[in-house]
């Protein structure tokens, strides 16, 4: 493979050769160069000047070794299908072996047959895989094989190990994945991610931690007030790296990446490998080994894609009957709004619904994406923050209720079903109006739906829904909600007006059932009543109250 220059740099064409400026063997004459003040005082004084803008050197990191991933990542797709090898037979000890037969994992997939040779020999990591392929357990076992070998003590407030994620779900899941692993190893592992206290957090780092699984926000503020460090990692793993793109994290991860040792294992696994993650990968991956097991759009073959074109006027009753199966479903709208909308009302038609969106707290997050876990509710609406951060098994559902702007927020989406394996339906709600846009994005995305213009109580959706669930008073709903907050402010607040009010009372008459003398100002001297403007005079003998 031939290497390309890197970003930024220029490949001169001027040479020392007589007449090498033009092709007729003249020399041109030299350009003037524009005078500037500044500039000029400048070079009189002999400073020198800056160097052309991607010639300088790079500051505060060495040279790494030539990666055999030049300029762009490779569009290639690693043939493993062959490869019947157990995990003991790729290298995995036989105690990380054992949990993973207890969580009912007992082959591997193809991008964990793939990568796990070299991820457990210690060499950097470039995988790809579609949503749902298993890239989780393919980073995680090498990452607690590799420091249960070590043998490298814990220290307070340096992790040995750090896995960036996106978003505090997917933090949550990575967390659910690696640290039953980790308890086998003997190792102690942590999350850490905004939207919640960092007291907790601050207290896990200083006890010191083997895994930390952090979103780059909130890890940034820890090691800005000095609760952590990255001088001890040893292995750094970037998870769904492009999505870190997308939402525009990649200075942060830059700047976490620049301060772990250049001499840890890398790993970075990744849906797709686009949208500036080639820069990512020049800069820190020392020789990666590249494995891809999917094409950049790379549509499951089990998942059953249909198109329902729809009235505007009976959408939402398409919609809730596209809801009422007994088997698990996920609606996903543009808004954060139309999700908690569309939750409440799909609850009070006698279908449980929770929601997931940005604008929920932690704690709401969690509750309402356990309750969906859990089975207690069997809908869940949610925005595109959960295409990549929910992984609950057995959705048999996915609705686009309304349709993804881009192809790989529709992969993404459907990939919350048929997955490991796993048969599932894609259902793309559209509007005569949205014809066009959804056409385009399902020939991105590589997939041939079935068209089907539709009603309500169309046969079609009886198919794809299956058996109809039970109906369920609103009153009765398990979605889960809220507990009752403190009313301490409320009471505070109560207090202040009181006080306030019997304040103002001071200086009246005792006519009025009160002591001559409350309220009175320090030093004794009573508080004068304001006279004039609206309130007037009072009465004889100061009996009458000031109007406010």
């Amino acid at each position: 493979m031939t290497s390309s220059a890197p970003r930024g740099s220029r490949t001169s064409t001027s040479s020392s050769t007589p007449g090498a400026g033009r092709p007729d063997g003249s020399v041109p004459a030299p350009r003037r160069r524009r005078r500037s003040g500044q500039g000029s005082a400048q070079n009189a004084q002999g400073a020198q000047a800056p160097a052309p803008r991607g010639q300088g050197a790079r500051p505060a990191r060495p040279e790494a070794a030539p990666s055999t991933v030049p300029g762009t990542v490779p569009d290639t797709v690693t043939e493993v299908g062959t490869d019947t090898r157990s995990f003991a037979e790729l290298g995995v000890p036989q105690a990380l072996v054992d949990v993973l037969a207890a969580r009912g994992v007992q082959d591997p997939f193809p991008i964990q047959t793939a990568t796990l040779p070299d991820s457990l020999a210690g060499r950097d990591v470039l995988g790809r895989g579609r949503t749902g392929s298993g890239k989780t357990i393919a980073f995680a076992l090498p990452l607690v094989a590799r420091l249960a070998a070590s043998g490298t003590p814990r220290r307070s407030t340096r992790p040995r190990s750090l896995v960036l994620v996106p978003t505090r779900e997917l933090a949550n899941q990575v967390a659910a994945t690696v640290t039953p692993l980790a308890q086998a190893a003997g190792l102690r592992t942590t999350v850490v991610f905004g939207g919640v206290g960092q007291n907790p957090q601050v207290s896990a780092l200083k006890d010191g931690v083997d895994v930390l699984i952090a979103c780059p926000g909130r890890l940034e503020d820890l090691i800005g007030q000095g609760h952590c460090r990255l001088d001890a990692v040893e292995v750094t793993v970037l998870d769904e790296a492009d999505h870190m793109a997308d939402l525009g994290f990649l200075p942060g991860v830059k700047r976490l990446m620049d301060a772990t040792p250049v001499v840890g294992q890398r790993l970075l696994f990744s849906a797709t490998l686009d949208n500036g993650i080639d820069v990512l990968v020049r800069r820190y991956l020392s020789e990666p080994v590249v494995h891809s097991v999917d094409p950049a759009v790379a549509p499951v073959s089990t998942m059953e894609h249909h198109v329902l074109e729809v009235a505007i006027d009976t959408k939402a009753a398409l919609v809730r009957e596209l809801a009422a199966g007994q088997g698990r479903t996920v609606l996903f709208t543009r808004t954060k709004h139309t999700a908690k909308k569309l939750a409440k009302q799909l609850t009070a038609a006698g279908i449980p619904a929770v929601d997931l969106h940005g604008n929920l707290s932690q704690n709401a997050r969690e509750r309402n994406l356990g309750a969906f876990s859990d089975g207690s509710v069997r809908v869940l609406c949610a925005t595109d923050i959960a295409a990549r951060g929910i992984h609950v098994d057995e959705v048999g559902l996915v609705v686009h209720v309304d349709p993804p702007t881009e192809h790989k927020a529709y992969l993404h989406r459907s990939g919350r079903t048929a997955r490991a394996g796993a048969g599932g339906l894609v259902v793309t709600v559209a509007t005569p109006d949205q014809r066009g846009d959804v056409r385009t994005l399902a020939r991105q995305a590589g997939i041939s739906p079935q068209w089907t213009p539709v009603g309500t109580g169309h046969a079609l959706t009886a198919r794809l829904v299956g058996p109809t669930a039970a109906y369920v008073d609103p009153a009765d709903s398990p979605v889960p909600t809220a507990p009752p907050q403190p009313q301490r402010a409320a009471a505070a607040r109560t207090t202040t007006t009181t006080t306030t009010k019997s304040t103002g009372t001071a200086g009246r008459a005792p006519a009025s059932g009160r002591p001559a003398g409350a309220g009175a100002a320090p030093g004794g001297a009573p508080r004068r009543r304001r006279r004039g403007g609206r309130g007037g005079r009072g009465g004889a003998g100061g009996a009458g109250t000031a109007t406010r």
